[in-house]
């Protein structure tokens, strides 16, 4: 009988030395032979390394983190009164993968997010003002209310697109990042664990490593492709290790940790900027919430959920911060200027008109 995949024992991968390496550990979650898919385990390879940037760099990220917190519980709140049309997909427990890696990047750098994009937007730059104006639909949003909450695009800060089909952003990233190579910059493809499995995974990772693109992909692997387990549907032990049949570097990172991410990521920017090409990372994360707002999640494990909540980014960087030397004084200060940041923006957004058809015809299509 043929010995069982480390993935199908639920081992649990282990923190390595480096940063990025094209060796990555194996992560749990595949369903057992009689069935049951095993609850994951937090955690990952990558996790808090000495990091160069000084303590109010890391508090400045810390501010952010709770900006896109408290965005995402004002996107609820709205939602349930109907004032989101349509659906949202909230991206709150995953903002360490975004900060951190928007952290890195330089503001001319371009980003391209998915549909849980509120917080690439937010961490690339976009004010909470005309984001959530865009969520409600409101002339004033960063889109004019054309894109709602799936499709928001930034060009004046780099964010290239938020992109409702599933893998999109990887493609955009890559076109991205052939004009990047002539301007010295570099472009980012967030994306979820699901489109590591789409086309558009293998052919842009591909192009991207044959013609050294300075690109970095960034898996936000939160475990659950919609309502389905990773593990049922992905092979391999682990995303990052796909990235070995292109000869690519990679890492397993902890999605949780700020300063994990930013490390990883600094150094996958570094490498990309400098003409050495792409990097896959395998940011492992997990959404506090289902997968849209139509979703409870009944299909997570109580006890998984439990763990990752533990693990909360928000409350990890908060303990690393006061171990540094922040008091709690400016911590509070922090999440206060965080929470009433939100709360003026959606004041902002729910006085402001919707469009009007006759005076702002959308530039979709050619007259």
């Amino acid at each position: 009988m043929a010995k069982p995949h480390a993935a199908q024992r639920g081992e649990q991968g282990t923190t390595g030395d480096s940063a990025v390496s094209s060796e990555s550990s194996p992560i749990g979650g595949h369903p057992t032979p009689d069935g049951p898919t095993r609850s994951q385990t937090p955690g990952a390879r990558v996790r808090s390394p000495v990091d160069g940037l000084g303590v109010d760099r890391f508090l400045e990220g810390y501010g952010r983190m709770c900006l896109i917190r408290q965005f995402e519980t004002a996107m609820h709140r709205l939602f349930l009164a109907g004032e989101v049309h349509g659906t949202t997909h909230l991206g709150a427990g995953q903002e360490a993968v975004a900060v951190g890696t928007c952290m890195a990047l330089r503001a001319e750098d371009y980003v391209a997010g998915t549909y849980r994009g509120h917080g690439h937007a937010l961490a690339k730059g976009t004010p909470p003002e005309p984001l959530v104006a865009e969520m409600l639909g409101r002339v004033s949003g960063i889109c004019r209310g054309r894109a709602g909450s799936m499709n928001v695009a930034d060009l004046q800060r780099g964010l290239i697109g938020c992109y409702g089909i599933v893998g999109g952003s990887i493609a955009a990233a890559v076109g991205a990042a052939l004009a990047a190579r002539r301007q010295g910059r570099v472009a980012v493809a967030f994306f979820g664990d699901g489109a590591a499995n789409q086309a558009y995974f293998h052919e842009c990772l591909n192009m991207a490593r044959v013609f050294l693109l300075p690109a970095v992909f960034v898996c936000e692997n939160n475990f659950y492709g919609e309502f389905t387990p990773m593990a049922s549907v992905t092979a391999g032990a682990n995303i990052a290790g796909r990235a070995r049949a292109y000869d690519m570097p990679a890492a397993v990172v902890d999605g949780n940790d700020l300063w994990a991410v930013h490390h990883a990521v600094s150094e996958a920017v570094e490498r990309a900027r400098g003409g050495d090409g792409p990097t896959l990372l395998e940011c492992q994360t997990y959404r506090h919430y289902g997968h849209s707002k139509s979703d409870p999640a009944p299909y997570r494990p109580k006890e998984e959920v439990e763990r990752w909540l533990a693990r909360d980014p928000l409350k990890l960087a908060r303990s690393r911060l006061l171990e540094q030397g922040v008091s709690e004084s400016q911590l509070a200060a922090v999440e206060a200027d965080a929470l009433r940041e939100i709360e003026q923006a959606v004041q902002a957004a729910l006085a402001a008109p919707y469009p009007d058809p006759e005076q702002d015809r959308g530039r979709e299509f050619c007259p």
